[in-house]
């Protein structure tokens, strides 16, 4: 049966006849073996034969259950207790005096039923009528709220985000304990029926954001969305860009903490990533155990990983360009050292990095996609194995073995994974054209490369603020991480008060 055929059955309303609206359901729902089918008979004045439609897997039965067996007992009792009692109000007064501890309501049309029992609850239809009950029973195994693998910390809270939304708005929600705190929902896909939900707090949250994030999800055109990454890509600005100009993280704790500064959080159904914007350059080399460790440890720790990140990105650049060219600029005694344990090597510098780059990636991809504790050993073997074996065999130098190395730790020390890839891609191409023009090259590409950081925005946000355009205030939780008692919420997100800490002094 095609589709305009079902939209077309799912826009018609219920009808009174029992075996009409189960024929028809069956049509729509056709070859789906775990669609439960469970009749029923209450006894009134006269018999009326019910039936209960479930999806296997998405519904408690449990719940199924009692609420069947309840109205099955008491709605005999219905005659005896209410003599104005009126047969044709069945349904309602089974949703209103006998489910009332249970979460229920009527729906008039297939489209609304279909639905429902889709997304985990049960249909209730009675002979005779035409309003049918839906029964909240969702339930379903999910993985527990677990420490996040991706952004571990030495101190601070160990839960994650699971792939349930409600579980994953509860875990803000419990942080961020004030009434201002809201929620709006939506759902994209045609197929998956996804549902979104934007998170933010009513007076702090940065003016117009949440209208923009509404409009853009508005006009996000899909089958199907199976993780916050197809959000992401649709939504973000700059989709031509290496860059991530929103930010994803599996910890509550961080979305709390970017929602008290006035930013948004998305969440996605079926996903333990939340997207959080806007989101800036700088966030790259924040990471969450700075706020819960002294101040001063916090900043230096900064001052690492933005060395990291430096390093990560140009360090292969450098040395490829300064052997090929520039050698005047290398200290005599390591220029002689580097030429020593290049003097059997049989590719130009540049062909050097390009596979030892390769080859270190191929090795973290690899022990990534492989089994865990697999994985781990493939790591640690492959490298040593294959760099020393490649030293020996003469296929590159001692130098660039160490080189990468340093750089690929560099690149680990990125707290955020994505802006961590972003790194990773953009160092090949300053690598082949430091490797091809020198230092003319590199400072033209790193220039390119810095006016597009500065031409990007995060819905509305300067990429690279607060250090483009320069604000003072905020320079204390940028770069550096100043004492609580002296940070403000940043100035161009705070719509209310603008202090984050109470008076200390």
């Amino acid at each position: 049966m095609n589709q305009e055929r079902i939209e077309k059955l799912l826009s018609e309303p219920f009808k009174k006849k029992l075996s009409s609206n189960v024929n028809q359901i069956e049509t729509i729902l056709k070859e789906n073996d775990d669609l439960v089918k469970r009749e029923f008979t209450l006894r009134l004045h006269r018999q009326i034969d019910g039936i209960c439609l479930y999806i296997d897997g998405l519904s408690t039965t449990d719940t199924i259950d009692s609420a069947i067996e309840t109205f099955m007992y008491k709605a005999p009792e219905i005659m005896k207790e209410h003599p104005f009692f009126s047969v044709n109000q069945l349904p309602n007064y089974i949703k209103s005096h006998i489910l009332y501890n249970q979460t229920s309501n009527l729906v008039s049309t297939f489209r609304e039923g279909i639905t429902s029992i889709l997304a985990g609850d049960s249909m209730i239809i009675l002979d005779g009528y035409d309003d049918v009950l839906i029964l909240a029973s969702r339930g379903w195994n999910e993985r527990s709220v677990e420490e996040p693998q991706t952004e571990q910390v030495v101190r601070g809270p160990r839960e994650g985000f699971t792939e349930n939304i409600r579980s994953n708005t509860a875990l803000v929600r419990r942080k961020v304990q004030t009434p201002y705190f809201s929620l709006k929902s939506l759902e994209i896909g045609k197929k998956t029926k996804t549902s979104i939900s934007i998170a933010y707090i009513r007076g702090t949250v940065k003016e117009g954001l949440i209208e923009e994030i509404q409009s853009r999800l508005k006009k996000v055109k899909l089958d199907g969305v199976m993780d916050s990454g197809y959000i992401e890509e649709l939504i973000a600005d700059g989709r031509y860009s290496p860059f991530t100009t929103i930010q994803g993280t599996e910890r509550p704790d961080k979305v709390a903490s970017a929602l008290l500064e006035g930013k948004a959080a998305v969440f996605v159904d079926n996903s333990p990533f939340v997207l959080i914007m806007p989101s800036t350059f700088w966030e790259y080399i924040q990471a969450s155990d700075d706020y819960y460790s002294n101040y001063m440890l916090g900043t230096f720790y900064r001052l690492v990983r933005l060395g990291a990140l430096i390093i990560s990105l140009v360090l292969p650049s450098l040395y490829v360009m300064l052997v090929s060219f520039h050698q005047e600029m290398i200290p005599t005694t390591l220029a002689l050292t580097i030429a020593s344990g290049r003097e059997v090597v049989p590719f130009p510098v540049l062909v050097e990095a390009l596979l030892m780059e390769l080859a270190f990636e191929l090795i973290r991809e690899g022990g990534l996609r492989m089994p865990k504790p697999i994985g781990q050993a493939v790591s640690i073997v492959g490298s040593l194995i294959i760099g020393q074996a490649a030293v020996q065999a003469g296929v590159v130098s001692p130098f660039m073995v160490i080189v990468i190395a340093i750089t690929g730790i560099a690149s680990f020390s990125i707290p955020n994974y994505a802006a961590s890839f972003s790194i990773r891609l953009l160092r090949f191409p300053l690598l082949i054209i430091s490797g091809t023009l020198g230092l003319l090259g590199f400072a033209a590409a790193f220039t390119l490369l810095l006016v597009h950081a500065l031409s990007l925005r995060s819905f509305g946000e300067p990429f690279l603020s607060p250090m483009v355009p320069f604000r003072a205030n905020d320079q204390k939780d940028s770069i550096l991480r100043f004492p609580w008692w002296t940070l403000k919420r940043p100035a161009h997100l705070a719509e209310g008060e603008d202090n984050r800490e109470n008076d200390q002094s």
